[in-house]
């Protein structure tokens, strides 16, 4: 009795929000996890895996297909039309010998799963090289663990090194030399390190030299190569670096350099190109028809007048934005000769010269733009667009990320964007939408009580949507699923997605930072239904992936979470504060929102026990429905909480995973309290370091938890004592939500890059 009253005592004792008494005794996560330590936890995750008591578990991919998802890399081999490789930026590596009509993914088991770049060797077919490491540096860009090699047509892998380059922009294969290869490496996202630049390799990847470095902020992005000379090399350097708060896209180093060498010796072309701190992404080609013709984009960040308004904070101004830059005499010097403002960014930045035409230019950005004039003048390309698969949208998916020009054929073209993979034999006048790829990018998941039940989720890029949990996805049969929304360009971020429990035909969904809906799928209305802050206080800050649910007490409740605990009584027509600011208050902002509320859980036990999390490692809890809060993060590491849960089987327990992936740590952070969150225990001992997303109780065992992390997914049968890996037949995939089904005593996995996974778990709740 006495241990209770003082756990009490405790939670009413209530500290300022912004009080960093407990500081001293928080543990940091300041420093990146070394190579050595990533890849020895690979090394773990596959032991763990090999040898679990659950590897005959058998993971249903149950969807959806149609919505497509993001295409870093496409690549086809000499002289064949009908096979292609696509890299998705979350999604692994896939290949097709029937231009799509079935795929077969060629790199689940491996160490990463992101893609940067894909390429086959124009003098043999067999010879694939993939780099790791999508090229964005946006928030769920993940790290690669280096360069990957296949000599048998993506039958298997060996990985050739590279591993601390985390993202690679370009592998460039000598065109009669399949030994010779450069891989341009853009290095960590949010870290500095020097195992970035440009490598080249002449013994087929057995041994690498770096051959172009500019600092070590500073990676190399885009490379090509002189069609008539192979000695003669261009590449572009891009300075870039992303926080949890902010990033910065641009600076000094970005730059482009040529050699005549094949790589020994460098020059910086300044002649006419942009410099100094505002220069940000650039990419490159070269005119196959006329290799004296270079084209280079520069997403330029210097501030120019704004006619439209204001903007910058107020300021009358805004980037210069797209640059297109041309060269006719083999880089000696440039000149600008784009009329228009034009989109780019450190998202979407390609040029692409058609082979036929040295004035035909292809800007693959945010829409999809060519010049026929040298590049002075564009035009958007739209075009009819027919889909696979049944799909909503109309016009081409927003922001793109590759394009493949048939060399014997200029008419056709492969583009890969947010969207999925299209293809066009018009040169972009019509296109198939090839929207049968599972690659969906989740962020959260939620079922119905249905029967079968349904599966909901928000993705990136393409919407939010929902479909039926027995759906199997097969080549040959419809996609079920169907979209919550969908913006006019096919697609729009979407995170915590939940219907009304009593009322099928209402869905809660969500938009970037916090933009709630309530939509009536029977007439389509979706009002917007955020908290706002009263006239006179601070504006509220809000996550990319602001935390909102129902009540499980009264289905008319939300809470919503900014930096200040929200509770609507009215689904949302009228908000109360319940709390104040949950967070470190941070004095200054980046460009990111920082300083807001990542995880909410209330207590299935008790009415009004409410616990917050927050991006800055603040974590709170109120015993009484908002009246009192106490701070309760001593003890866990100061960094990003990704979920936290209230015990559905013991009132005072409460679980907490956190993440260092926003500062390249991957150490599993996964903590439990019994006494409501005073003190805290590491459960995480036995997992590999892989950063933790979720964890989750088993509703029938309070022994069982489960856990998603970047790479997969583990259970603990002694609440968090020991663990065992679950992911048997699953991908390598980052696994961001999961949710055990209460009747069907089914695991749903959300997942980062494919789509959705369920699994009957009744051997893993009978194996106590």
């Amino acid at each position: 009795m006495t241990k209770v009253i003082a756990i009490i005592c405790f939670l009413l004792v209530p500290l300022h929000p912004g009080q960093r008494g407990q500081e001293l005794l928080n543990v940091s996560s300041e420093n990146p996890t070394d190579v050595d330590s990533r890849m020895r936890a690979w090394r773990q995750h596959v032991q763990m895996e090999d040898t679990s008591p659950f590897a005959d578990l058998d993971w249903r991919a149950v969807g959806p297909q149609m919505q497509g998802g993001r295409i870093e890399s496409v690549a086809i081999p000499q002289g064949s039309q009908s096979t292609l490789y696509v890299g998705a930026g979350s999604g692994n590596l896939w290949k097709t010998v029937n231009n799509g009509t079935t795929w077969k993914p060629i790199f689940e088991k491996e160490s990463a799963f992101s893609i940067g770049d894909v390429e086959v060797a124009p003098t043999n077919p067999n010879i694939v090289w993939v780099g790791t490491g999508e090229v964005l540096m946006a928030r769920s860009s993940y790290a690669g663990t280096g360069v990957f090699k296949s000599t048998d047509a993506g039958a298997t892998w060996q990985n050739m090194g590279l591993a601390d380059t985390h993202h690679i922009g370009r592998v460039l294969i000598h065109p009669f030399d399949p030994n010779i290869v450069y891989v341009a490496a853009i290095g960590h996202l949010y870290t500095f390190n020097s195992e970035r630049g440009l490598f080249r390799t002449t013994d087929g990847g057995q041994t690498w030299k770096k051959v172009l470095y500019v600092n070590d902020r500073t990676g190399v992005i885009d490379l090509v190569m002189d069609p008539t000379n192979p000695d003669v090399l261009y590449a572009t350097a891009w300075e870039r670096s992303r926080k949890a708060w902010g990033h910065t896209a641009h600076g000094a180093g970005s730059g482009v350099y040529k050699s005549s060498d094949a790589g020994d010796s460098w020059q910086r072309l300044d002649n006419g190109l942009p410099t100094g701190p505002h220069v940000g992404r650039i990419a490159i080609d070269v005119a196959p028809s006329n290799p004296e013709v270079l084209y280079v984009l520069v997403d330029n960040h210097e501030l120019v007048p704004n006619p439209a308004g204001t903007s910058r904070g107020g300021q009358n101004a805004q980037r210069i934005a797209g640059e297109v830059y041309r060269s006719t005499d083999s880089g000696a010097s440039w000149e600008k000769v784009n009329e228009e403002r034009l989109s780019a960014g450190y998202d979407f930045c390609i040029v692409k010269v058609a082979p036929d035409n040295e004035n035909t230019v292809y800007l693959p950005g945010n829409r999809f733009m060519v010049s026929e004039d040298g590049g002075h003048t564009y035009r958007q390309i739209e075009g009819t667009l027919v889909h696979l698969l049944p799909h909503g949208s109309r016009v081409l998916h927003l922001d793109m990320h590759d394009l493949w020009i048939n060399p014997e054929n200029p008419q056709h073209l492969v583009l890969g964007n947010d969207g999925g993979l299209h293809i066009s034999y018009d040169r972009g006048e019509s296109w198939l939408h090839i929207n049968n790829l599972p690659i969906g990018e989740f962020y959260a998941v939620g079922v119905d009580m249905d029967t079968p039940y349904n599966i909901y989720g928000g993705t990136q890029d393409d919407a939010a949507l929902f479909g039926p949990s027995n759906h199997l996805v097969e080549w040959d049969s419809q996609d079920p699923w169907q979209h919550v929304y969908l913006d006019r360009w096919g697609g729009g971020d979407s995170y915590f997605t939940y219907r009304d429990p009593t009322d099928s035909n209402v869905i809660y969904y969500e938009h970037q930072f916090g933009d709630l809906r309530r939509k009536d799928m029977e007439d389509g209305s979706a009002p917007r239904i955020s908290p706002t802050a009263k006239e006179g206080e601070p504006t509220l800050r809000r996550n990319w992936m602001t935390p909102f649910f129902i009540s499980r007490y009264d289905d008319r409740t939300l809470y919503y979470g900014a930096n200040r605990l929200f509770k609507s009584l009215d689904r949302g027509d009228s908000w109360t504060p319940i709390s104040p600011d949950l967070t470190s208050q941070p004095a200054t902002q980046g460009n990111v929102p920082f300083g807001t509320l990542t995880s909410l859980s209330e207590s299935p036990l008790q009415h009004g026990l409410l616990y917050a999390g927050a991006d800055d490692g603040y974590m709170h809890v109120t015993l009484n429905d908002g009246e009192d809060w106490t701070r309760i993060d001593a003890g866990l590491p100061s960094t990003w909480i990704s979920r936290v849960v209230a015990s559905q089987h013991d009132l005072a327990t409460v679980y907490v995973s956190l993440t260092g992936y926003r500062e390249d740590d991957f150490t599993s952070y996964l903590f439990r309290s019994a006494d409501y969150g005073a003190t805290w225990q590491s459960i995480s001992s036995g997992l590999p370091a892989e950063s933790v997303n979720v964890i989750r109780e088993d509703p029938s065992n309070n022994q069982i938890l489960y856990v998603g992390t970047d790479l997969g997914v583990y259970v603990s049968l002694d609440q968090g004592a020991t663990w065992l890996s679950l992911c048997a037949n699953l991908p390598t995939t980052p696994v961001h939500d999961l949710v055990v089904h209460p009747r069907d005593n089914e695991l749903v996995i959300g997942t980062h890059g494919r789509s959705v996974y369920v699994a009957d778990i009744t051997p893993v709740q009978v194996a106590r």
